[in-house]
């Protein structure tokens, strides 16, 4: 079978030659030696060169490929080429078949003749190529008289794209000041036609919008810096417009554009200045200390960090006054440290200097990137409050010090030129119960009441200054006042002391440590003495033992303590200070007798309670009692009228019958032994 193409396959002859260089009578392809062989050699499709084509004689079907040219745009379908098989005698007994990739939409076989058509337009960046089968059967038994073969129909390019920017436009910064050639941005086009095949493909690239500023490589993209020292401060941005053209940039060839928005970073090429080389200003001379005097600033062109600035004084006043950086307006700001003094001194001339913070090297060669400026502080007189001479006073007083007297004195002054007369009070806030006085004129402060340093050791009087002339002028000084202690209170115990004593306690045990607390506070501290006073000191039951610490202990001077003849004893303790005079006080100690384990712990303490013998009940008990009352009353004789006990529950009557002497005497001979047997337990 043959396999004749169209007109383009003509043309792409040349570059098909390189591939299989075989030309036959116009057409593409192999005829087979023998029609009637056709169907006993099945093709045996491999990637073989073409010489090995040229060897294989007795195939009636080969494997070829047609060439079809996108965008036809003409009204009959475009003739893509002919299959022919050597069986086809021209009697119309054999029949064409096509089938594959678009074999009834796109392509279409004249069934007859073998010849292909494309029905539609095509577009090789939609699809480059279509694989097709093709074969020759009997028209009346639709039986293959070739096997079937394959074939490619291959749509060839034209330059029907544009280069495109995909990542465009462009955005892109360098620093001014760059030098010539310095890279800014690459940009990139893509153009979809088939870059194998011609110039289709093939773009440079042009500036149309950007010189004589930028420059771009026509085979890289590459933008570039065209002039030297582009200021920022003259011009920050630039808009190019780069254009990209397929066909080696030919005539005809297609383009397309960007934008790219170059923008000039900026650096530090420019010194900070200040408008004003003189700047003056007026403060109050009462103006609080961290106060803003005044605010300063030097100009800098550069932006960001290229335009932090720091400022310093230089000149007459670093210890007045400071000055800082306002990180917001890159302002100085000139602080007050000290309190200003009309009547000392009324101007301050200040040299400022402003550098810039972040120095960049490469341009020092400029020049120097600081500046000066002057600024003169006038200090205005305000009417000033008065002012004490010593803020801060420190009196003493004893505490047995008489009303009256004086304690110390305080002085405050007009520290303005009219030097006013003053006048002192004391702010009732601070002395609210009235212990101290302060003489208008004098200063003189002196006590108002008794004082007492237990109730308050320490004063804090505010002092009042006004001057006669302007009583809304006010001064305030401080008087701290401390009570000196006299010995004026006897020691006592510390605590309230609960002392427990065993009844099996022994001769010379220590029952209680005791301590004592005095109010006073002696320069050298306390030092107390302990002793029993003379009329309990020579008592059979305690003594007394000084430690010679400030305590005492209280000692057994027998055993044998027993509750029943004695639950609590009271032993005075006499305590002596060593104060001048010594001071002293008898505190009484409480000794409760208890009943304690065999480790000294007690069980209980207090009176013993006398319990009655078991077995006698209430009503035996009011009986008993009946019988001493008939005793006391009337002797022993018994008289002949009744008498009434009561017993709870119910009432019993004793008539003068009965022997009421004979009852009360037996129940009393009932009592006495037991009695007698409760003493001899003991």
């Amino acid at each position: 079978m043959r396999w004749c193409g169209s007109g383009s396959v003509w043309r792409a002859g040349a570059l098909l030659a390189l591939l299989l260089p075989l030309w036959e009578l116009g057409c593409w392809g192999l005829i087979s030696a023998s029609g009637a062989s056709g169907t006993q050699n099945q093709a045996q499709h491999t990637a073989g060169g073409p010489g090995e084509l040229l060897r294989r004689h007795k195939r009636s079907w080969v494997w070829n490929q047609f060439f079809v040219l996108e965008e036809y745009t003409g009204e009959e379908p475009l003739y893509v080429g002919k299959l022919h098989s050597d069986v086809d005698k021209g009697d119309g007994k054999v029949k064409y078949v096509l089938s594959g990739e678009g074999s009834t939409s796109i392509f279409t076989i004249d069934e007859n003749t073998g010849d292909i058509h494309a029905t539609k337009r095509l577009d090789r960046e939609e699809q480059a190529y279509y694989t097709l089968q093709a074969q020759a059967v009997d028209r009346l038994t639709n039986i293959p008289v070739e096997p079937r073969s394959e074939f490619v129909v291959k749509v060839q390019d034209i330059n029907d794209n544009e280069p495109k920017f995909l990542d465009g436009p462009y955005m892109a910064g360098v620093p001014e000041m760059s030098a010539l050639g310095t890279t800014v941005v690459q940009v990139a086009a893509t153009d979809a036609d088939d870059p194998t095949y011609g110039n289709s493909a093939r773009v440079v690239y042009s500036i149309i919008s950007g010189q004589p500023y930028f420059s771009v490589d026509p085979k890289t993209g590459v933008v570039r810096t065209a002039l030297p020292n582009m200021d920022r401060e003259v011009k920050d941005q630039y808009v190019l417009v780069i254009q990209a053209k397929d066909m080696v940039g030919q005539m005809g060839g297609l383009s397309g554009t960007t934008s790219v928005t170059v923008t000039l970073t900026d650096v530090n090429d420019n010194p900070p200045r200040f408008s004003r080389k003189n700047y003056q200003y007026m403060v109050p001379e009462s103006l609080p200390v961290a106060s803003v005097v005044a605010r300063v600033k030097a100009l800098d062109n550069d932006i960001g960090p290229n335009a932090e600035m720091e400022y310093r004084i230089m000149e007459d006043g670093p210890g007045v006054f400071n000055i800082t950086t306002d990180e917001d307006t890159q302002e100085g700001i000139i602080i007050l440290q000290k309190p200003l003094d009309f009547e000392s001194k009324n101007s301050f001339n200040l040299r400022i200097e402003a550098t810039n913070r972040n120095i960049d090297p490469a341009f020092v060669h400029l020049g120097s990137f600081s500046d000066t400026t002057s600024v003169k502080v006038t200090v205005e007189d305000v009417n000033e409050p008065p002012v004490f001479s010593t803020q801060l006073s420190k009196m003493v007083v004893s505490e047995d010090a008489r009303v009256g007297i004086s304690i110390g004195r305080v002085s405050a002054h007009d520290p303005d030129s009219s030097n006013s007369a003053i006048r002192y009070s004391i702010d009732r806030n601070t002395d609210l119960e009235r212990f101290f006085n302060v003489d208008a004129l004098s200063g003189v402060i002196s006590t108002a009441k008794p004082l007492d340093r237990e109730v308050n050791s320490v004063h804090n009087l505010t002092i009042l200054a006004m001057e006669s002339h302007d009583p809304t002028q006010v001064g305030k000084g401080f008087a701290v006042i401390t009570v000196l202690d006299i010995n004026d209170n006897p020691p006592v115990f510390a605590i309230e002391y609960e002392t427990l004593l065993c009844e099996n306690a022994s001769p010379g045990q220590v029952i209680q440590t005791i301590s004592a607390v005095d109010k006073d506070e002696p320069p050298s501290g306390h030092r107390f003495y302990f002793a029993l006073p003379l009329s309990v000191a020579g008592n059979s039951n305690f003594t007394l033992r000084d430690n010679k610490d400030n305590t005492a202990s209280i000692v057994t001077k027998r055993g044998g303590f027993r509750r029943r003849e004695q639950v609590l004893y009271r032993l005075p303790v006499l305590i002596v200070d060593s104060g001048s005079p010594a001071l002293s006080s008898t505190n009484t100690l409480s000794v409760s007798v208890c009943d304690c384990d065999s480790d000294g712990v007690a069980q209980s303490c207090g009176a013993v309670a006398y319990t009655l013998p078991a077995g006698l009940s209430t009503g035996a008990l009011v009986a008993i009692l009946g019988c001493i009352i008939t005793l006391l009353g009337y002797g022993y004789r018994i008289l002949h009228f009744g008498l009434v006990l009561t017993v709870p529950g119910f009432m019993t009557r004793v008539s003068h019958d009965d022997n009421t002497s004979h009852i009360c005497y037996e129940l009393l001979l009932l009592m006495l032994p037991l009695r007698l047997n409760q003493l001899s337990s003991k």
